[in-house]
């Protein structure tokens, strides 16, 4: 597409399979999972995953064809730093195949990303969530310091050091970074600030220790602002007949419903993440056709037991129906008291949803009380300094 405003999201894994565990880099499958077409600041993007590449040159032609798009830019990084074990100290992003004795041949190269990503002609930002072993640490930190992991890009993010066992869920600071942009921010006009969104995640996700914390440049209007004040749309034309889903699909909850209550979460949630994509397609990010997918996305992540992403997920339903109808809606306030419900289930993670609930409860007229509980969980441990 030739539209000047068409953007892409592209999301690349960069972890060995030696590193993978139960589920295939959560983190990656997070933000997979969170709409991030609605990401962008433009009115269509094409999304691109890169999970498990084999080898950096087929990442590369990935790369140089995200860069002819016209509009913004998003390339979100997970996965592992690596520095080849000998002849070499450039920085790497692992791949597949990628080991500290062959990721020389096997993994990207940073510098490729980077002067690849330099030469996008529209609005760009890189993000990375990524973890780096002892070996490649103090060259990931040198890198950091002196500019050479960003190379002039507008770039945000943490690197950790590597964890012994792979996680089993997503990386706070994603998690924290993808509520701070559902939720978004009243009064910073259509598009967010990532430094903005930066600094939030950090006060929100309690990260430990040792967090490498990035923040260069600022990125230009790429991350769309989903609590900013939407113009009227336009009458959208009517779908042609050819376009409608199969008749046997025109109302998938059921069998959606029916896959999580026999257990099959997974299939429950890529069934609804790909109806959500296409009522994005067709409706808009702030259309209801898509808020309701969010619901239903939630009220899954709820009977698979994942009450913080639930909480996260209702939280972004009630901040679009806030959007839509107002703080004083009964649905916004339905969807928030869910949020609530799931967010006092969240155990460990419920200080870290906590600043994000708190902001949609004070839009609330009358929820004193439930904002009160909220602030009194964040009075119960103050968050964990990063250095």
């Amino acid at each position: 597409m030739d539209h000047p405003t068409h953007g892409c999201v592209l999301l690349l894994d960069g972890t060995p399979d030696r590193r993978r565990g139960t589920l295939p880099n959560p983190t990656a499958h997070a933000i997979a999972g969170a709409g991030p077409r609605g990401f962008l600041a433009a009115p269509s993007a094409d999304v691109v995953q890169l999970p498990a590449m084999a080898g950096p040159q087929s990442v590369l032609a990935y790369l140089q064809d995200a860069v002819r798009v016209p509009g913004p830019l998003l390339v979100w990084v997970t996965g592992h730093l690596m520095i080849p074990t000998r002849r070499s100290t450039e920085l790497h992003l692992a791949l597949r195949d990628s080991t500290p004795a062959t990721v020389r041949y096997t993994g990207l190269p940073w510098q490729w990303l980077t002067r690849t990503l330099r030469e996008h002609a529209g609005p760009t930002l890189l993000l990375i969530d990524a973890e780096a072993d002892a070996h490649s640490w103090p060259h990931v930190t040198a890198a950091a310091h002196d500019g050479r992991l960003a190379e002039g890009l507008p770039l945000t993010g943490v690197v950790a050091p590597a964890a012994a066992k792979p996680p089993l869920e997503a990386g706070p600071y994603t998690r924290a970074f993808l509520t701070a942009l559902s939720v978004g921010h009243p009064t910073a006009g259509p598009t967010l600030d990532p430094a903005l969104l930066h600094q939030l995640a950090l006060a929100q996700a309690g990260l430990p220790e040792g967090i490498l914390a990035l923040q260069y440049g600022g990125g230009g209007p790429v991350l769309a602002n989903r609590a900013a004040v939407a113009p009227a749309p336009a009458p959208e034309p009517v779908p042609a007949v050819a376009d409608a889903p199969p008749p046997e699909d025109r109302d998938p909850l059921p069998r959606i419903l029916t896959a999580a209550r026999e257990g099959r979460h997974n299939e429950a949630a890529a069934m609804a993440a790909a109806w959500e994509q296409q009522a994005l397609r067709r409706h808009g990010p702030h259309s209801s056709e898509a808020g309701l997918w969010v619901e239903v996305r939630a009220d899954l992540a709820r009977l698979a037991g994942d009450h913080p992403r639930a909480a996260e997920l209702w939280m972004s339903a009630a901040s679009h129906r806030i959007l839509r109808g107002g703080p004083t809606d009964g649905e916004a306030l339905a969807a928030l008291k869910r949020a609530h419900y799931c967010w006092q289930h969240s155990g460990e993670r419920a200080r870290l949803l906590a600043p994000a609930l708190l902001a949609l409860w004070e839009q609330v007229p009358g929820s004193l009380d439930a904002a009160a509980d909220v602030r009194a969980r964040l009075r119960e441990a103050p968050p964990t300094a990063v250095r």
